[in-house]
Order: C-alpha cells, then structure tokens, then sequence
C-alpha cells in the first residue's frame, strides 16, 4: 500500500491567510522529503477557510521545491473556467514537473463559487463533463480545432497558421494526458462508474463511513467491466484523516477530544456546510436516522483513526477489513494547531506505520 497526502485544506476563519499557505507548502514539501507518493490540493474561491483559490497555481509554486512526489489537483473545478484555458495551463504544469503531475476533476462543491462566477449549480456535472471532452480533445485532435457544445465553442479555424505556429494547443508532457482523477463522494456512487469506463481513476473522499467508502469499489469494477477492462484495487485511492503521536493521550486529545483539535474544527465545519446542502446522509449509518444524530463527537468516532503507531496501524488494518484492499491511503491534511505534532505524525506514519502496515498486509495477504 502506498501512502499519498490531500489537503483541502480548511483552516480557522481567523489564521492569517499568508500563514496558512505557507503552512500548506510545507506541508507537501515535507510530504515529498519523507516518500509520500502523491499529494493533492483542493480548490475554492469564496471561501476563507478552504483557502487555495487554484490549485494549479499553487503546485506550480511547489515544483522547484518537491523531488520525487507527484503534484495532483484535487480539485480543478471545471465549470469554474474555460476549458481552453485549462487544456492550456495544465499542459504547461505538466512539462515544468516533467511528467509528475496528475489532474483530479470535480464540477466544484460550493454553492457560493456558483453564485460568484453566475453558473448554475444544478447544472454543474453537466458542465464538467462538457468541459472534461473539450479538454481531451484539444489535447489530442490535431489543428485547426471545431468544437461545438452546450456551454463553450472552441475554434481556431479561422486564424490557424501553422508556419508560425498559431491556432495550436500545446501537448502534455504525459501523451495522450495526464492521468485523470475524481473524487467520489456519495455512497453507491454512478460517476464511479463512468470514470471507470473512461480508464480514470477514483479517490474515495476522507468524511465517508467505512461502509459507504466499500459501496465505491464494486461501481468501479462495474464501470471497467463495461468497457472490457480489468479492474485492479491497486489504482483505487481512499482518503483518511489519521493523527500518530508517540503517546497515546496526546494522539486521543489533537485527534478528537480536545476543543481546539483540528480534526474536531474540520468534521464540525465539514457538518455545518453539509447541513447547509441537505447532505448530512454522508454522516450517518442508516439514513433513516435523523440529522440531529449527526455531531461532531459522532464523526469523529466513526472517522477519525488516531493513537500511537502500532494503534494507528490496528485502526488501518481494521478500516481495510469493511472497505476491502486498496492501493494508496490518501493521508488527510488538517490544520496545523502544533506544528511539531503534526509534523511528528507525517513522519509517524510515513517511517513507522506503513511499513508495519505493509508487513501485515503481506503476511495477511
């Protein structure tokens, strides 16, 4: 099993917005020197607490200092821009990190981002699916470009030049693209499916119950089943929020119990946006039960693992038993309360729990 990082990230509405950042940066800089595989940053626009506003923006600041880890947008919010525009930047991404790149989609999560850019949030899937089409193909087809769409034309038919050079989308560095990533996020998930039968990959979200986290598997085999293609657990990806600490009261406390735990500040304003979109099924076993059953203190018991190493590692093995075998733990990055603890935990995790991790998924099968 590899291990990977995602931030969001979300921070306290009153840290200083130039902290946080730089705080961010470090942390994936640290993730790349301790052999994270892969670190992902989300994106968002109206929001202070979810603070990077283009998260290919933000990796391009990483790639002069990172070495070995791959650089992955865990979001770029397709309906939010043009697809010219992204087919464009991402193309140059990928060329500076020389290949250490891959590209999560999502048709963006927050209402107030709709609102701000005008885009009908209802319509939103729609139009990343649209956009997500434009993109391959200007990454592909060959000059001059004639799209036609719903939502966006693209066409250099008119000013194509090839002795000079105009009217041409540059390639990727990886051909035919970049690998393409979705987040999922709902139990029984469709749009597994048809990333599946696209030859995408999936990253089961970090704030689903283990239960709902398994329903995403047998989709995707589903989905690589449809178009004939085998289906290996090995590229599947799920996201976990996991604090280690040497001792085990610390690692109870920053993870869960105390008042300023910033796993606690992440599921109670995780809670309060789901509350907001009528989707605080995410939270609940059975969802029957009533929204008043959804706490803060409840998330953090059924999603939170945290403890000392050999805990950590009996918590994992345990989380694996309901979702079934998967290829990467997506290490979830949460705000840095004490910096020293949680750079202890990245360093926990990465030099002592997966590699017992790893003996016992060996010795287990």
């Amino acid at each position: 099993m590899r291990l990977s990082y995602f931030t969001m990230p979300l921070h306290p509405l009153a840290r200083n917005y130039t902290d946080t950042l730089k705080e961010d940066r470090e942390a994936i800089i640290l993730a790349d020197r301790l052999g994270f595989a892969e670190a992902f940053a989300g994106e968002h626009i109206t929001d202070l607490a979810e603070t990077i506003t283009s998260s290919l923006i933000f990796l391009a600041s990483l790639a002069a200092e990172t070495k070995q880890i791959k650089l992955c947008t865990g979001t770029v919010n397709l309906p939010q821009n043009h697809p010219a525009l992204i087919a464009a930047h991402i193309a140059m991404l990928d060329h500076i990190l020389e290949g250490r790149f891959m590209m999560g989609i999502s048709p963006g999560a927050l209402p107030s981002d709709a609102e701000a850019l005008g885009i009908s949030f209802p319509r939103r899937v729609e139009m990343m699916v649209e956009a997500i089409d434009h993109i391959i193909a200007l990454w592909t087809d060959d000059p001059p470009y004639r799209r036609q769409g719903k939502y966006w034309n693209i066409t250099t038919q008119n000013t194509h030049m090839p002795d000079l050079g105009l009217g041409v989308f540059q390639k990727p560095y990886q051909l035919p693209h970049p690998p393409i990533i979705g987040t999922v996020l709902e139990p029984y998930s469709k749009g597994v499916v048809e990333l599946a039968a696209r030859g995408w990959h999936a990253l089961s979200g970090g704030f689903l119950l283990p239960k709902w986290v398994a329903t995403h598997w047998p989709k995707y085999a589903q989905g690589c089943d449809r178009v004939g293609r085998p289906a290996s657990r090995a590229d599947w990806r799920v996201a976990k929020s996991v604090f280690v600490c040497k001792q085990e009261k610390t690692a109870i406390d920053y993870g869960k119990a105390a008042a300023n735990s910033p796993y606690r500040h992440y599921f109670t304003h995780l809670i309060g946006k789901a509350k907001m979109a009528g989707r605080l099924d995410l939270f609940k076993p059975d969802r029957n039960l009533p929204d008043t059953w959804v706490t803060p203190d409840q998330a953090l018991d059924d999603l939170v693992i945290c403890g000392g190493v050999e805990s950590v590692v009996d918590q994992i093995l345990a989380f694996r038993e309901v979702t079934g075998d998967f290829g990467t733990l997506v290490y979830a990055g949460h705000d840095w309360v004490d910096a020293d603890l949680a750079k202890q935990s990245m360093v926990l995790m990465a030099e002592q729990v997966m590699p017992r991790l790893n003996a016992a998924l060996g010795e287990t099968g």
